[in-house]
């Protein structure tokens, strides 16, 4: 079955970076799109990042761009997400989709598949 594992979440200082990764197993991975969501306490999961099948194409919500960096690695079927400058307001659990078409898209509910999380925590 379908598998998403995120790792490197962790305690880091306002200004500090922080990469992300998401190994997928039990799907051709070079198919599909793959986003990076966050929720935090008391709010809605939110669109944080997302990359096309071959990783032609990627879209990020505005408060990260310029910050945050999506990109993907189809021969270890890993997908990453590079963190600079970070701010409190990017404190959340981070979390990594898969959607079953190559097409990068920002809607949580085209996605099929998710990861359990991985916790960002940012001191100020």
């Amino acid at each position: 079955q379908v598998q998403l594992v995120e790792s490197g979440g962790g305690l880091v200082q306002a200004g500090g970076s922080l990469r992300l990764s998401c190994a997928a197993s039990g799907l051709t991975f070079s198919t599909y799109a793959m986003g990076w969501f966050r929720q935090a306490p008391g709010k809605e999961r939110a669109f944080v990042a997302t990359i096309s099948g071959r990783g032609s194409s990627t879209k990020y919500t505005d408060s990260v761009k310029g910050r945050f960096t999506i990109s993907r690695d189809n021969a270890k079927n890993t997908v990453y997400l590079q963190m600079n400058s970070l701010k409190p307001e990017d404190a959340a659990v981070y979390y990594c989709a898969c959607r079953l078409s190559a097409g990068a898209r920002v809607t949580p509910q085209l996605y099929d598949y998710w990861g359990q999380g991985t916790q960002v925590t940012v001191s100020s």
